[in-house]
């Protein structure tokens, strides 16, 4: 144990937890208990009953994001199961309130069924304004999700997936902005790691345009012969890798512009980045250590480079993205979070970065920046709105 996690775990035996229940309801006085509880509350029950919108005015469910799991793949620990995920599900709910003022709760399902965790997200939905999916494995991950937001009206939106997917859409954004002469409907771009986030990143890079996609794995380059596909690697052969190429990852990066790391700790020498085309994107954000260090990469020919750690320039983390995604959707009563939402919460953090400002080491603003959570959730909002994905 390094000294550092020895300190962080000191810190949570003093937290002792890092969320608590805080009143908004002073109550101090039988006046202000037959207000807030019995006899007064009644009226906001029935108020409910007469119409269940009056739950967004009258309860916390306007504000409220339920985080949930069941620890079958915690980022770097992998299943660990419910119990040992709730302080990183802890951790999650503090984030929504320092960064959004958003109110999340965290939930740990002890059940790793795909129709157990689909039915206890629905039985308790209700209680909430959206909900958070977290630490899910895949290939689960993306039929939970999807059998989720098609029974529920509120949001549900599993961010190791599209957060992840929504910060690289603006690095790759700015990062060819700055390289003038590279159009992303042009290039060729590497994901090295087929789960959640590789599978969600690419769908969001085809979204924004990208034509030329290959999605790597353990036993190299994800094509029709592969062994052990799963069953959404399948539908994403039907959109990526047109040409049904194989091999390793060192010969999926030949001629490539942009590689994207969400995978494994030193898969990538200097030599695979010479391979690559002249001027190479590079985003290597497996934590804490990177598919590549910066500086070897720059060595090698990196023109811009961009890891999930904060000691480096250019940190591409879901921080940047979810606080101020959820407080859009909530702001909106959205029904969902759908594909124009996601794409404007890119833009808007692309946009923060002004032309001028834009560098090697400046293609995204940094997770800690105060413009980000407002600029994001003010462009959800606006697209659920003309998307008409709202209440």
């Amino acid at each position: 144990m390094t000294n550092e996690e020895s300190e962080a775990l000191k810190k949570h035996h003093e937290w002792n937890g890092k969320i608590e229940v805080i009143s908004r309801a002073p109550v101090t006085s039988r006046e202000d208990l037959a207000l807030a509880y019995t006899p007064g509350v009644a009226d906001a029950c029935m108020a409910i009953v007469e119409n269940p919108e009056e739950a967004y005015r009258v309860t916390r469910k306007n504000n409220l994001v339920g985080v949930i799991t069941n620890g079958s793949a915690v980022l770097g620990l992998g299943n660990i199961g419910p119990q040992a995920a709730m302080p990183v599900m802890e951790g999650k709910s503090i984030l929504f309130k320092e960064f959004a003022d958003v109110d999340a709760f965290p939930i740990s399902i002890e059940s790793t069924d795909v129709d157990e965790v689909v039915q206890t997200v629905k039985q308790i939905a209700g209680s909430f304004g959206a909900i958070n999916l977290e630490d899910i494995a895949a290939p689960e991950c993306f039929e939970i999700e999807r059998r989720l937001i098609e029974t529920l009206d509120i949001p549900v939106f599993h961010d190791d997936q599209h957060g992840t997917a929504i910060v690289v859409g603006a690095a790759v954004i700015n990062a060819l902005k700055l390289l003038k002469n590279k159009r992303i409907e042009e290039i060729k771009i590497v994901i090295n790691g087929a789960g959640a986030a590789g599978i969600a990143i690419a769908k969001h890079l085809m979204i924004l345009g990208a034509k030329n996609i290959l999605l790597v794995d353990r036993e190299g380059i994800i094509h029709s012969g592969y062994p052990s596909l799963n069953s959404e690697q399948k539908r994403m052969l039907e959109v990526t890798n047109i040409k049904d190429e194989r091999g390793n990852l060192q010969e999926a990066l030949v001629d490539a512009e942009v590689f994207v790391g969400v995978s494994a700790p030193n898969i990538l020498s200097a030599r695979d980045i010479e391979q690559m085309d002249e001027n190479p994107i590079v985003f290597a954000m497996a934590n804490p250590i990177p598919e590549i260090m910066p500086d070897v990469a720059k060595k090698a020919g990196v023109t811009v480079m961009g890891t999930g750690r904060s000691d480096f320039p250019n940190q591409i983390n879901n921080v940047s993205a979810f606080p101020g995604i959820f407080k859009g959707a909530l702001e909106a009563k959205a029904t969902e979070i759908d594909e124009n939402m996601r794409l404007a919460a890119s833009y808007a953090i692309a946009n923060l970065v002004e032309d001028e400002e834009l560098s090697e080491e400046y293609i995204i603003p940094d997770p800690l920046d105060k413009r980000v959570v407002p600029a994001v959730a003010e462009a959800v909002k606006k697209a659920a709105i003309n998307s008409g994905v709202v209440r």
